[in-house]
C-alpha cells in the first residue's frame, strides 16, 4: 500500500507540472507560429493523458480482489499502458499529416520564442522522468507514462537545435522536418509498450520466459514423471501466473505435498511466478502400461533403476 501511495503521489506532482507546461507551450507555439512547438505541445498533452490515465491505474490497483475480480485489479495498469501506446501512435499519424502539410506551405517562425519553450518544456520533461524512473523498470503502466515524458524529452531537444539552425539559416523546412522526426520518435516509443502490453492481454508468455525452459527445469525435478498441459501468463508486467498437471508416482498427499513445495519455490526462485495452480495425477506402472506404453516403458526402467 505504501508503494502505490508513493507511485501515486509522483504521477499527481507529474500530472500538475504537465498540465502548468502545456498552457504555456501552446500559447508560445501560436505566438512563434511554430509546428514543431504545437507538434511538442500536443505531445505534451497526451502526457498529461498518459500521466492521468496511469494514475486511475494505479488507484485500481490498490483495491483488493474479490469475487468478481479473483485476481485484483492488476490488469488495468496493462490495460492504461495499451490505451497510452496507441494514443502516441494516433498523435504521429496527425503530426505526419500536419507536416507535411506545411512542407508544401512553409511559414516563418520566431525561433527564439521556440527555444526558450523548448528548454523549459526539457526542464519539465526530465523532472517528470525523474520521478518516475524507479517504478518505471517494474511496472508497465508507470513505463508507458515514463516513455511519454522520455518521447517529448528528445523533442523538446529537436525544437530547440531547429530554432539555433533558424537562427542563422533561414531554412523554413526545418520546422515541419523536425517536426516528422518528433513523429517518429513517438512512434518508436508506443510500438514497444503497445507490443508488450498486448502480449499481455492476450495472455502470451511472460517476456524473458520461455516454455521449454520451464517445462525442462520441472521435467528435472525429482519425483515428477510428466508434465503436460502447462500454462503461463502475465496478471502484470510484475505479476505471473501458471498452471499445469504434473505425473508423479502413487504416494501419501504427504510426499507430494513436499514435491508441491518444492516446485513452487523453483518457480517463485528462478522465474518470479507466485501465482500457481498444479494438479498432480498419481499413476503407477501397470496403470501407465495401459494408457502409454511408450512412456511406461522409459519411466518405469528408470522408477526400478532407482530403487535398485
Amino acid at each position: 500500500m505504501h508503494i502505490h501511495t508513493t507511485v501515486a503521489g509522483k504521477l499527481q506532482f507529474s500530472l500538475l507540472v504537465t498540465v502548468i507546461f502545456i498552457v504555456v507551450e501552446f500559447i508560445g507555439a501560436v505566438q512563434a507560429d511554430s509546428l514543431a512547438l504545437l507538434s511538442d505541445a500536443g505531445h505534451n498533452f497526451t502526457d498529461a493523458l498518459a500521466l492521468g490515465l496511469a494514475w486511475f491505474a494505479v488507484y485500481l490497483q490498490r483495491k483488493p480482489p474479490n469475487k468478481k475480480k479473483t485476481f485484483g485489479y492488476h490488469r488495468a495498469g496493462v490495460l492504461a499502458a495499451f490505451i497510452n501506446a496507441l494514443a502516441l501512435v494516433f498523435l504521429a499519424l496527425f503530426i505526419f499529416y500536419e507536416s507535411y502539410e506545411r512542407l508544401l506551405n512553409p511559414r516563418v517562425v520566431q525561433e527564439q520564442l521556440m527555444i526558450y519553450i523548448a528548454a523549459a518544456g526539457l526542464i519539465v520533461n526530465l523532472l517528470v522522468m525523474k520521478a518516475l524512473h524507479g517504478e518505471s523498470r517494474e511496472d508497465l503502466n508507470i513505463r508507458g507514462a515514463f516513455m511519454h515524458m522520455f518521447g517529448d524529452a528528445l523533442s523538446s531537444i529537436g525544437v530547440i537545435i531547429g530554432g539555433i539552425v533558424l537562427i542563422w539559416k533561414d531554412w523554413l523546412w526545418i520546422d515541419p522536418t523536425l517536426s516528422i522526426l518528433i513523429g517518429f520518435v513517438i512512434l518508436w516509443s508506443g510500438w514497444g509498450i503497445a507490443r508488450e502490453s498486448l502480449n499481455i492481454l492476450l495472455e502470451g508468455h511472460p517476456q524473458g520466459i520461455t516454455h521449454d525452459d520451464i517445462f525442462k527445469s520441472l521435467l528435472d525435478l525429482e519425483g515428477v514423471l510428466d508434465i503436460h498441459d502447462l500454462h503461463v501468463w502475465s496478471l502484470s508486467s510484475s505479476s505471473h501466473a501458471l498452471s499445469c498437471h504434473v505425473l508423479i508416482e502413487d504416494q501419501p498427499p504427504s510426499r507430494s505435498k513436499r514435491l508441491l513445495d518444492h516446485i513452487n519455490e523453483l518457480l517463485a526462485k528462478y522465474y518470479q511466478i507466485h501465482h500457481t495452480t498444479v494438479q498432480f495425477e498419481h499413476t503407477n506402472c501397470i496403470d501407465l502400461e495401459r494408457s502409454q506404453p511408450n512412456l511406461s516403458a522409459r519411466l518405469c526402467s528408470a522408477v526400478h533403476t532407482a530403487e535398485q
